[in-house]
């Protein structure tokens, strides 16, 4: 602990373990993917199987027929470009702010990179990129939804190639399709509407966005539209309430915007000062009383959760074990979870059952409810395979 000034309060790591698995849904599920989303603000969805996972984790193992249906049939949720350039599943309340506050910085950054590359490939210019959007917005419409394949061929310009970048991994070419897709989605034209394959899958059948939220009406909140400023001190508190005490350091971490933008929303937001154990932090105003801890509880969360990305600083749940579960490039592993800190990771064997590792010693009780979870998400797995995008060195180990 940190000498904390007078009158400031000291919230001390049990206290943060404690908000962290009561306000996460870790420690009590709720009732559905929509409020499994709100608990944590959005939940990740770079690896499309991962939010199934993520959101059963906080539901007491719902079926994915929750998530699909929330996602696909009352499209209460959607998937979207947001913060860090990172896929996310939003509810429609957070639609508006995540467009303002972050969606359209990144459409802005995305299309001067494109149009760079496009005309360094003997392309077009970025008006010629325009024109490409428009049609493919129109043949989209034509069609009512669409592939990214099916609209390439109604659209011949989104076939035009180019190499890979330098120094990537992989060769050949590829089309713009991809990028025409995501500017487009972006502008929030269109959306991802079902996957073409399984809920595993990542490729997505497109909608005007206009059509998938048809049935809505005029007052949906995912039509509001927000200045920037203002969206940014209002994602800060969602922020701050699920995630609270947080430096201001996390928050651009975890937002992806620079000092001064992070500076300006808490300066209109006016936060509280508490004092955690690696110094000062901030909770909101109503947000300074003691949180009890909840009941005891275990928990397996997939690669790219939110919950162990929601921090820069994370000694308070992570402890040592950095270097097992998260690659090179900061994403986070499948992870194990007990009463608020992470004790160990897990993966799946190719025959599909669920396997974990403990780091650490967690006494013969709770070991045995994690083998209960594990047991559990292997039934609930049901032999889908699920393979992280990021692996890292824990997960490749018991993977085989």
């Amino acid at each position: 602990m940190t000498g904390a000034a007078a009158g400031v309060r000291y919230i001390d790591d049990a206290e943060r373990r404690a908000r962290l698995g009561a306000r996460h849904a870790l420690a009590r599920p709720v009732a559905d993917p929509v409020a499994a989303a709100r608990a944590v603000v959005a939940l990740h969805a770079t690896d499309p199987a991962g939010v199934y996972v993520a959101a059963a984790a906080r539901t007491g193992l719902g079926p994915t027929a929750h998530t699909a249906r929330a996602l696909y049939d009352d499209r209460v949720l959607l998937r979207m470009l947001g913060i860090r350039r990172t896929m996310f599943i939003a509810p429609l309340d957070l639609v508006p702010v995540m467009q303002a506050a972050a969606t359209e910085a990144v459409a802005v950054v995305q299309r001067t990179r494109y149009e760079k590359l496009i005309a360094e490939a003997g392309g077009g210019d970025g008006a010629w990129l325009r024109q490409v959007e428009e049609a493919t917005l129109a043949a989209l419409r034509a069609r009512g939804s669409a592939t990214a394949a099916q609209l390439s061929t109604d659209v011949p310009e989104l076939r035009f190639a180019f190499p890979a970048p330098p120094g990537k991994k992989y060769g050949g070419q590829s089309s713009i399709t991809t990028w025409v897709l995501l500017l487009l989605s972006t502008r929030g034209l269109i959306v991802r509407g079902r996957p073409a394959g399984t809920w595993v899958s990542s490729q997505y059948v497109w909608w005007p966005a206009e059509t998938w939220f048809a049935d809505h009406g005029p007052e949906s909140p995912h039509r509001a539209v927000l200045d920037t400023a203002d969206a940014q001190v209002e994602l800060v508190r969602r922020y701050l309430a699920a995630f609270g005490p947080a430096t201001a350091t996390d928050i651009a971490w975890w937002t992806g915007w620079a000092g001064r933008t992070v500076k300006a929303a808490l300066a209109r937001l006016q936060p509280v000062e508490v004092e955690v154990a690696t110094g000062p932090a901030l909770v909101l105003a109503q947000d300074v009383d003691p949180v009890p801890p909840p009941e005891p509880w275990v928990a397996l969360l997939p690669a790219l959760d939110a919950t162990p990305m929601g921090w820069s600083q994370r000694d308070f749940y992570l402890g040592g074990h950095k270097a097992a579960l998260f690659d090179t490039m900061g994403n986070v592993g499948p992870t194990v979870w007990a009463d608020g800190r992470i004790v160990g990771g897990w993966a799946q064997r190719p025959d599909g059952a669920v396997v974990f590792s403990l780091l650490e010693d967690v006494g013969a009780e709770t070991a045995a409810r994690i083998a209960d979870r594990a047991e559990a998400l292997t039934g609930w797995m049901d032999g889908v395979r699920i393979v992280p995008r990021f692996r890292t060195p824990l997960e490749k180990e018991l993977a085989g």
